[in-house]
Formats: structure tokens, C-alpha cells, sequence
């Protein structure tokens, strides 16, 4: 599989959400797309697809194959390059149910398409670059964005911020290799170039990628969502502070201890940043098989999240449960949040800085709502106080996979600056740099292999 290969057979998809809506898409791509949908189509005028100008809408019928009439439609023709896939595109607009959209489908795909695999129709754009692979990741961002700044960030990427910045590293790598290359192989008409000119280009290079790296927790954080684990001991009020969060009732409340016996997830907007809410099971000492693995459950995502809230009864004494809670908390990214004030308070801050003298400390009401503008706030400020950038206004590094091209391209660089200072030839010095150039190249999708292609686009949709 190699950029700006065409691929020859035609594709076809749902590109809209099944169920009941207005309209629904089904986009054909391939060599042959007008001419298949031609067979199908019918237009009052008499008019054929073929025919029709490119970027036009037309007005018509899908027939099947004995001619009866599946849907009215308006099919908008996109010639190859000027297309989403730089092929040939057509996209049936029908009305937006079950039946209408899998005829049409199944009409096209009668008439010699194949049905697109997930993200196919994106896939292509990229082999035949339209995209980078930066940017065909940034696409899937776009749709699955939770918040406007996540949004903002993926939209910089499909823009090319990232793609430009690494570009122009690349460029740098490639023309000292071809500097060191052109001394080696003519070192009479061109001569050596000097260390410290080499050493220069390295450094600048390899200062840009660890500026890049730095926003590595901020581009997943804004693009995953901050990972927020609920902990207390049974009856506290956990399930009630998520349904506080979200404004809605999704977690079952009851005053049965245990009742959450497994992790209910929601995905929850403050102030514009995602915060990935997972309400847990009551920690304590039981028996009871299922909620002991809840128990375990809890803990372990106590352990790996970004930012724990760990919810007290503030109404009355603190039991031995939550004191062991809290000291298990101690030194984490936590807030404390002390429920059911609208109850009376039991408890002093004082007493609660015993186990965590440096936690901020919320009170609140889950049952009135009271002191909830106040945690928002703090669940914020808590984050950018343990060095997350939550503007997402700069070039952000957002996927795991860009993290570490970046890092094993530093490590080179690094590599080749040693090399540089022990007085090494610099052929030695070149192959570092080359393996940096590399590595960079993966995130852009200049030098990846096929199998990490074929795994990115396999996280698309179908009919992306």
C-alpha cells in the first residue's frame, strides 16, 4: 500500500447515523461510482448522471432492479480530484429511514459496488493524498469531540498545524542529511560540513520536539476527556454527586448501601473541557462476590485517574472506612468533597487536613445542588494546578502514537549530537538523523507501515 496508488474498485456505505431522520447519505467512491448510480437513477427531465455538472445536485428516483421506485433523492456528483476520496464520488441523498437507505445501498451494491470497510472513504482521501495521516486522525476527532475546545484542537490538526510543524522538522533532518551525504560522497567539490552547523540544525530540532512533547498530557486529556473516578465508602452520596454533575438521573439512588455494584461512566462539560465522570462502587470490607469485585474495581480506578473526588458524609463522624480512604487518596490529584451539608456539619477542615493537608476541600449538597458552582471551579483550577494546559489555543501532541514517533525521533537526535561531540565521521551522525527523519515521518504517515495505517482507519466508522 503506497500513497497516490488509485485504487480501481468502487465503494459504497451509509455515511449517516441509522434510524429516523430527515435525510440520510449514501456515498459511493471509486473509478466507477457515476456510472453505477447512473443505472439506478431516473430524473423527471430525462437527465443522466454522466451528463451533469460537477459539484451539481440532482433531482430524482433510485429504482431497484425491476424498476420500481425505492426512494426520491437528490444526488450530488463530485468528479475525481475535486472529491473527499480525490475519486470519483456520488452521494444518494434519500430520506432518512431504516428501509429507504438500506434499498438504496443494496441497489448499489446489486449494481458492482463493494461495501466500504470502516473508514475507508477517509483511508483513500490519505492514500491519495488529499490528507496526511495526522489529519485523517484528526477527522475521527472532529466527530467524536466531547467539548468546543477538544473540537477547536482536532480541527487545528485537519487544518495541518501539527502536519506543518512536523514537516518543517523533517525538512530540516533531510537537507543536513543530504549536506552530510553530498561531503561523504564528493568530498573534494563539496567539502565536510562543519559539526557545529550540524550540531546547530540538531538541537533546534530535537528543542522543537521536546516543546511538543510537553503538551503530550494536555492533547490526550483534551481529546479523551479528564479520567474521574468517584471513591467512598457505601451511602455517601457518590451516586448522587454524578447525577448532580450530569443534571440528570443516570446512577440508581437508594439509601441500601452497595447498590452500585459497577462502574457507571458519563462523560460531563465544565467549563468547556471533558471530564469522563465514573461513579464506583461503595469501598468497603464485604462478603458479598459481586460487590467485592465493584470494591476492586473502584481501586483500580482510584489508582489510574487523572483526578479523584472522594466523597464523605460531611453530616456525620468520619468512619474507619473513610479515614482509610483517605489516606489511600493522600498525594493524588484529588478534591474532597464533604455531602449532605444541607444535613448540619460534623466535621471541621481542620480535621480533614489531618489525612490531607494540601487537598482542596469542597462541601456540597448533592440533594440541593448547593456548593456545585463552587466544585466545578475547583475541579478546574485542580487540573491546571498539576501543569495540564487546558487552553488548547497552541499545537497540541494528542495521540499516543505521535507521543512516541516524537520521542524515538528525540532519542535519535540525541544519539547523533552524542556521536557529533565524541568526533565520530559523520556517516555515524547521518544514521542517527535518518532515524529521526523516520521517525517523524510516521506521524505524518510518510514512512508508516501498512498494518499501522490499516489499525487507524479500522477505528473509523463506516461510511468516514
Amino acid at each position: 500500500m503506497t500513497r497516490g496508488n488509485w485504487v480501481e474498485d468502487t465503494i459504497a456505505a451509509i455515511a449517516t447515523p441509522l434510524g429516523e431522520g430527515g435525510i440520510g447519505i449514501v456515498r459511493v467512491s471509486g473509478t466507477e461510482a457515476i456510472s453505477l448510480v447512473d443505472q439506478a437513477f431516473v430524473s423527471p427531465k430525462g437527465r443522466n448522471l454522466a451528463s451533469s455538472r460537477n459539484w451539481s445536485l440532482n433531482y430524482g428516483w433510485i429504482l431497484d432492479g425491476a424498476g420500481e421506485k425505492i426512494d426520491e433523492v437528490i444526488v450530488s456528483v463530485m468528479r475525481a480530484p475535486s472529491s473527499y476520496t480525490r475519486e470519483n464520488v456520488v452521494e444518494i441523498n434519500c430520506h432518512g429511514g431504516l428501509i429507504p437507505l438500506q434499498g438504496v445501498l443494496e441497489r448499489v451494491l446489486e449494481l458492482g459496488a463493494r461495501l466500504a470497510e470502516p473508514g475507508e472513504f477517509t483511508k483513500r482521501a490519505f492514500l491519495h493524498g488529499r490528507l496526511d495521516l495526522s489529519q485523517a486522525e484528526a477527522v475521527i476527532d472532529v466527530i467524536r469531540a466531547k467539548t468546543d475546545r477538544s473540537h477547536r484542537l482536532a480541527v487545528r490538526q485537519l487544518e495541518g498545524g501539527l502536519s506543518e510543524a512536523i514537516r518543517h522538522m523533517r525538512q530540516d533532518l533531510i537537507g543536513l542529511l543530504a549536506a552530510i551525504e553530498a561531503g561523504i560522497d564528493y568530498p573534494d567539490e563539496v567539502g565536510d560540513i562543519e559539526p557545529e552547523a550540524a550540531m546547530e540544525i540538531i538541537e533546534g530540532v530535537e528543542q522543537r520536539i521536546g516543546e511538543m512533547l510537553v503538551t503530550a498530557d494536555t492533547g490526550r486529556i483534551l481529546r479523551e476527556g479528564i479520567d474521574t473516578a468517584i471513591v467512598g465508602r457505601p451511602n455517601v452520596g457518590k451516586s448522587s454527586l454524578l447525577n448532580l454533575l450530569v443534571r440528570g438521573n443516570r446512577a440508581i439512588v437508594t439509601e441500601i448501601p452497595g447498590t452500585t455494584r459497577d462502574v457507571i461512566e458519563e462523560i460531563v462539560n465544565i467549563g468547556g473541557f471533558p471530564f469522563v465522570v465514573r461513579d464506583t462502587a461503595g469501598i468497603r470490607h464485604t462478603e458479598d462476590v459481586i460487590e467485592k469485585i465493584g470494591v476492586e474495581r473502584a481501586i483500580a480506578l482510584m489508582e489510574g485517574a487523572d483526578l479523584v473526588l472522594c466523597v464523605v458524609d460531611g453530616s456525620s463522624r468520619l468512619e474507619e472506612e473513610d479515614v482509610s480512604l483517605l489516606e489511600q487518596v493522600r498525594g493524588k490529584t484529588a478534591v474532597l468533597v464533604a455531602n449532605k451539608s444541607d444535613l448540619g456539619l460534623a466535621v471541621t477542615e481542620a480535621e480533614y487536613r489531618q489525612w490531607l493537608p494540601n487537598t482542596p476541600i469542597v462541601t456540597i449538597s448533592a440533594l440541593t445542588g448547593q456548593g456545585l458552582a463552587e466544585l466545578e471551579e475547583v475541579l478546574v483550577a485542580q487540573m491546571i494546578q498539576g501543569g495540564i494546559d487546558l487552553t488548547g489555543d497552541s499545537l497540541v501532541v494528542t495521540r499516543a502514537r505521535h507521543k512516541q514517533a516524537l520521542k524515538e525521533a528525540k532519542a535519535s537526535l540525541g544519539e547523533a549530537c552524542r556521536t557529533l561531540n565524541q568526533g565520530l565521521p559523520m556517516d555515524l551522525v547521518a544514521v542517527d538523523i535518518r532515524g529521526a527523519a523516520e521517525s517523524l515521518g510516521e506521524v505524518t504517515g510518510d514512512t508508516v507501515r501498512d498494518e499501522v495505517i490499516n489499525r487507524i482507519f479500522a477505528d473509523f466508522c463506516i461510511g468516514k
